[in-house]
């Protein structure tokens, strides 16, 4: 088969869309499909023996850590130049418009999938905020015209149903078991990110540094203990800002961290804190499991799908100190704490970006199935 996956977003940028997709595109590779990626030209002209076509990039004005690319006519000669069997939509908003555009024009089987919760970061943007139900309006016509939809968690689907998105289904999650393990666990990275403070909890955040994430709301527990310190791991465009509200604490940003180093820091750290209530899903959550550490989440509908309470990590109230300060306290019961180390590796281990992969495929040969009575005999993967 040959699938165009079109993108917002692809490497040399780093989160939980480009690491789902880089993982499929491995599969699929390994299975001797053919793929082609459509996404704004970062440099990158090939990944795993896929062909990556680059769009011309523009740098938004609420956003300008980040390229992206707009809807391009582009799109039509590329994929009449590859002539897929499907495209893959992922997340679209800009570039997604004209791809979801040009694959209906074309009558090529299309699947789109919705990984950025973006009109409940609106909620974050006093500016943006208004325009919320015009953002709805614009995600659910995008969806709407696809074969096939997919997202990452059962909140999310009962949300985006709510709200009038057709075809949705739930994709699994997944993570690399063997980049993600406690053997990567470094003392020399743990004092690094102490800064030589070895007698504090280390907790760390990854992920993009952005208003959306709400990394600020650590901030009342530092103020409240001073037996922690937090290394913030990633960046974005509220750095700065995030800067300014960590200082006087005992707070360290590294910047992005890639490979062996990441792997290291995950590891090496007491537990992994995860203060966001707008994730899709949340892709460090188990990345954080396989490291072997536990995970310290605001409740939320996708962190209640991966977290168990006291097995696998500990929970608490959005926006309540004292709710959080209680879920660190259990850090110091090192008896339970040694249990949930394993606990959370094996839930991991359950993970494998194989399985999900694998299953991404079965909704692509659904998606064609929807097109063509020559994959009549194929069903649909969530009637497994």
């Amino acid at each position: 088969m040959k699938i165009v996956i079109i993108t917002e977003t692809f490497l040399p940028s780093t989160d939980g869309v480009v690491t789902r997709l880089t993982e499929a595109i491995k599969y699929l590779r390994s299975q001797k499909h053919e793929v082609v990626v459509i996404a704004p030209d970062l440099g990158v002209k090939e990944y795993q023996g896929a062909i990556v076509e680059g769009t011309g990039t523009v740098t938004m004005p609420f956003y300008r850590s980040k390229k992206f690319s707009l809807p391009t006519r582009k799109i039509k000669p590329l994929l009449e130049k590859h002539q897929p069997d499907l495209v893959h939509v992922a997340n679209p908003a800009l570039v997604g418009v004209a791809g979801i555009h040009y694959a209906k024009r074309m009558g090529l089987p299309l699947m789109a999938s919705y990984h950025t919760h973006i009109p409940k970061y609106l909620d974050y943007y006093k500016l943006y905020k208004p325009l919320k139900p015009l953002f709805w309006w614009h995600f659910r016509r995008l969806h709407n015209a696809a074969d096939l939809n997919l997202c990452t968690s059962q909140a999310i689907k009962q949300e985006l149903d709510e709200q009038g998105f057709e075809r949705m289904h739930v994709l699994r999650r997944g993570v690399d078991v063997e980049k993600r393990h406690p053997a990567y666990y470094s003392e020399k990275m743990r004092e690094r990110l102490l800064q030589g403070a070895t007698n504090k909890k280390l907790l760390i955040f990854v992920g993009r540094l952005a208003i959306e994430k709400e990394i600020h709301k650590i901030r009342p527990l530092l103020d409240e203990r001073d037996d922690l310190a937090l290394a913030i791991i990633g960046d974005g465009p509220a750095r700065k800002e995030l800067e300014k509200v960590f200082e006087g604490t005992h707070t360290l940003f590294t910047g992005f961290l890639h490979g062996e180093e990441l792997s290291q820091a995950f590891a090496s750290a007491d537990a992994f804190v995860f203060p966001s209530i707008t994730e899709t899903l949340g892709l460090v959550i188990l990345e954080a499991m396989a490291s072997g550490i536990p995970v310290i989440a605001a409740k939320s509908g996708p962190t209640l799908e991966q977290i168990e309470e006291g097995k696998t990590g500990f929970l608490f109230e959005n926006e309540n100190v004292s709710s959080m300060s209680r879920a660190v306290e259990q850090l110091d019961q090192q008896e339970l704490v040694a249990e949930m180390k394993q606990n959370v590796r094996l839930e991991a281990e359950k993970h494998s970006w194989t399985n999900a992969s694998r299953e991404m495929f079965d909704y692509y040969l659904a998606t064609m199935h929807a097109r063509s009575p020559v994959y009549q005999g194929v069903q649909n993967p969530s009637s497994h």
